[in-house]
């Protein structure tokens, strides 16, 4: 029964350093860049499209604003349909077990 104990003491404390590293993940900041520069993305350490920069050499500079908006619009939307589908995988995988609350794969 202790060993049972000491197993549960150290799955809670895995599960705080798991909710801790999520967090630091959702806070941290990623620049990446393309084309020496022109086109700039920023995403939180879980890959969340947070801001792009686009050189105004690549577009009409009158609509950059929307060609920026259009393009994280479309980059979410890919996002969104990425999760559905690993999730689907994952289903296949776990064989429709279900994980606990917050209990994402991969851990």
């Amino acid at each position: 029964m202790k060993n049972l104990a000491g197993m549960m003491k150290q799955a809670t404390q895995m599960q705080a350093r798991m909710k801790e590293a999520q967090a630091a993940l959702e806070s941290m900041k990623v620049d990446g860049e393309a084309g020496n520069g022109l086109v700039r993305l920023t995403l939180t350490g879980k890959g969340v499209l947070t801001g792009i920069t686009i050189d105004p050499k690549l577009a009409d500079p009158e609509d950059m604003e929307t060609l920026q908006d259009l393009i994280l619009a479309a980059f979410a939307d890919a996002r969104k349909k990425t999760e559905a589908i690993s999730k689907e995988e994952m289903k296949k995988v776990t064989g429709g077990l279900q994980l606990p609350p917050g209990m994402d794969m991969p851990f």
